[in-house]
C-alpha cells in the first residue's frame, strides 16, 4: 500500500498546510507553545500514516492510526486554547479540516479492522 494513494494522506497533508498558515498569524510569543505544538501534531498525522503503510501487515498500520486519530485529538484542543487566547476564531475553517481527517482516520481504522 503507497500512502500516497490513501485520501486520508492526502487530507492530512491539507491540513498541515492549513495548521502553518494558521499558526503564522499566531503571537511570536507562541512560537515555542501553541504554535510549535499545533505544527508538531499536524505533521504527526501523515507522518504517522506514512510510516504504518510501510510496516508489514495491518495490525501495525493500525497502531500508527491510532497515533494519529491521538493526534488530531491534541490538535482539536490546541484550536479551542487558540480560539479562548483570541489567536483565531469560531468560524476558521481549520477546526472543520481537523473534523474531517479525524473521522477519515476512524472510518479507516474501521476497515483495517474489518479486514481482520
Amino acid at each position: 500500500m503507497n500512502h500516497k494513494d490513501l485520501d486520508v494522506w492526502k487530507r492530512s497533508i491539507d491540513l498541515v498546510e492549513e495548521i502553518y498558515k494558521l499558526t503564522s498569524n499566531f503571537p511570536s510569543s507562541e512560537i515555542y507553545g501553541l504554535t510549535n505544538q499545533l505544527r508538531r501534531a499536524s505533521v504527526s498525522i501523515p507522518s504517522n500514516i506514512a510510516e504504518g503503510a510501510v510496516r508489514k501487515g495491518d495490525k501495525e498500520l493500525l497502531y500508527f492510526i491510532n497515533i494519529a486519530i491521538g493526534s488530531v485529538a491534541e490538535i482539536e484542543t490546541q484550536l479551542i486554547i487558540a480560539e479562548r487566547l483570541d489567536y483565531i476564531n469560531d468560524g476558521n475553517n481549520v477546526f472543520e479540516s481537523a473534523i474531517e481527517v479525524r473521522k477519515l482516520l476512524l472510518g479507516f481504522r474501521n476497515y483495517l479492522n474489518r479486514k481482520e
